[in-house]
C-alpha cells in the first residue's frame, strides 16, 4: 500500500514561498518513494503569499499597483478581490508593502522603516469599491506600531508643537496628541478584519520590539528605544481613544501595525488561523493521509507561538498524525515543538555556509533534505517489521 504524505508548509522568509517549498519536498519524497499518494496544502498565516493564495482559493483577481516601501523607495505591489458571494471583500497582505524582504541587509533600521506603503494599500481597495477589507499581517520589516499606514489614510500624528511625525518607529517618542478628524472618509463605512499573530504584543518584557527588533537590524540600545517608543504611543492612544492597546492580543503583529488597525482603522484582530482556514481548509486532508510534513524558515521557540508548523500539528494531532518539520535553521529552545505535536525536525543545511549561499541554494537543498528524511523512515519500517531487532 502507497504511502500517503500531506505536505503542509509555510514559506521560507526571504527565500521560497510555500508553493515552491511544497513542490520541493514533493521531489524530494518522490526521489524515495516514487509511489507516495501526496496531498498538497501550501499555507500561508498573514504573511507573504497572503493575498495571492487566497484569491487563487476563491477565484478572485488581483491588482498591481506602485506604493512607498518600507525603507522609502516605490516598490510593485498589489491587492486582491476574493472571489464568491460574500461581497467586495478586498485582501491585502502589509508583507507586499512592508515587508522585511523589501527592506535590504545593509539599510535594516527598524527605528525608521515605515508602514506607510500598507495604507495606500489600503487607500487603492477603498477607492476600488472594496465594502471589507481583509488584512493579512506577518514578514514585516518594520516597527512604527502601524503609525505610517495610519497617516497615510489621514491620521495626524502630532508633537509637542502641533507638527506632524516624520515616518519611522523612532519618531513616535515624540507623540503627542492623535488627531482623527482627516481620516479617509470611506473608513467609517467598511469592515476590516485582520489575520495576525494572536501571540504578539505592543509592550511590556514580551512586547514586539524586544522579541523581534533584533531579527530587524536593531542592537540591543535600540531595542530599548523602539520598545520607549511603542510605550509613548501606547499611552497616547489609551488617552486619547480610551483604548488599553499595550498587551492587547495581536497588538504586537508585524511591528504593532495591529495596533494601528485596531486603534486607529477601527479594525477587529483574529488569530490569523481563524481567518485563513475558512478559505485553506486542511483538516479534510488530514483525514485521507498517513504522514505530515511541514516547515518553515526557522524552528525555534517561536514556532509553538502561532506559527504554521505548530498550527498543522495542532490540527494532526486530532488524527494521530505524525509529523515532520523541515527549517531552514534550528534555533533556540526547538525542542519546544515537541511538546506541540512536531515528533521530528531537520535543518535543510547540508554543511556550514552563509544565509546567502543557504538562500541561493535553498530549492536544492530542501529537495535533498526531504529525500533523506524519507530514506530514515524506510529504515524505520526496516526496525518496525523486526529485520534487525527490537529497540525497548
Amino acid at each position: 500500500m502507497s504511502l500517503r504524505i500531506l505536505i503542509a508548509p509555510s514559506g521560507f522568509k526571504e527565500s521560497l514561498g510555500a508553493d515552491e517549498v511544497t513542490e520541493c519536498i514533493a521531489a524530494g519524497i518522490l526521489r524515495v518513494l516514487p509511489d507516495a499518494k501526496i496531498q498538497k496544502a501550501p499555507l500561508v498565516d498573514g504573511g507573504e503569499g497572503f493575498t495571492k493564495a487566497l484569491v487563487a482559493a476563491t477565484g478572485g483577481t488581483l491588482h498591481e499597483l506602485t506604493v512607498t516601501g518600507p525603507v522609502g523607495q516605490p516598490v510593485r505591489s498589489h491587492f486582491g478581490f476574493l472571489g464568491g458571494t460574500d461581497g467586495k471583500t478586498a485582501v491585502l497582505e502589509m508583507a507586499a508593502a512592508a515587508g522585511l524582504r523589501l527592506v535590504p541587509r545593509h539599510v535594516r533600521d527598524p527605528m525608521v522603516t515605515t508602514t506607510y506603503g500598507v495604507g495606500e494599500l489600503i487607500k487603492a481597495a477603498l477607492d476600488a469599491g472594496a465594502e471589507r477589507l481583509l488584512i493579512g499581517c506577518g514578514d514585516s520589516g518594520t516597527n512604527d506600531g502601524g503609525a505610517g499606514m495610519a497617516q497615510a489614510l489621514g491620521v495626524r500624528l502630532l508633537d509637542a508643537d502641533g507638527k506632524e511625525l516624520g515616518r519611522g518607529g523612532g519618531e513616535l517618542a515624540k507623540l503627542e496628541r492623535i488627531d482623527m478628524s482627516d481620516r479617509h472618509p470611506r473608513l467609517e463605512q467598511v469592515q476590516i478584519d485582520v489575520a495576525c499573530n494572536w501571540h504578539n504584543v505592543l509592550c511590556g518584557a514580551k512586547g514586539v520590539a524586544r522579541v523581534f527588533g533584533p531579527q530587524k537590524g536593531a542592537s540591543p540600545e535600540t531595542v530599548e528605544q523602539m520598545a520607549a517608543a511603542l510605550d509613548r504611543y501606547a499611552a497616547i492612544i489609551e488617552r486619547d481613544l480610551g483604548l488599553d492597546v499595550g498587551e492587547m492580543p495581536g497588538s504586537g503583529a508585524s511591528g504593532g501595525l495591529g495596533t494601528g488597525l485596531h486603534a486607529l482603522l477601527g479594525a477587529k484582530l483574529y488569530s490569523r488561523y481563524d481567518i485563513v482556514m475558512q478559505y485553506l481548509e486542511i483538516d479534510s486532508l488530514l483525514q485521507e493521509v498517513d504522514l505530515v510534513i511541514t516547515g518553515e524558515g526557522s524552528i525555534d521557540s517561536q514556532t509553538p507561538r502561532g506559527k504554521i508548523p505548530a498550527e498543522v500539528a495542532r490540527r494532526a494531532a486530532k488524527f494521530k498524525l505524525p509529523v515532520i518539520a523541515l527549517a531552514g535553521t534550528i534555533g533556540k529552545d526547538a525542542n519546544l515543538n515537541f511538546e506541540h505535536g512536531i515528533d521530528s525536525f531537520a535543518s535543510i543545511v547540508e554543511a556550514p555556509c552563509t544565509l546567502e549561499e543557504a538562500i541561493a541554494t535553498a530549492p536544492n537543498l530542501l529537495t535533498n533534505a526531504a529525500e533523506r528524511v524519507m530514506r530514515l523512515l524506510l529504515v524505520g519500517q526496516k526496525l518496525n517489521a523486526g529485520s534487525i531487532g527490537t529497540l525497548a
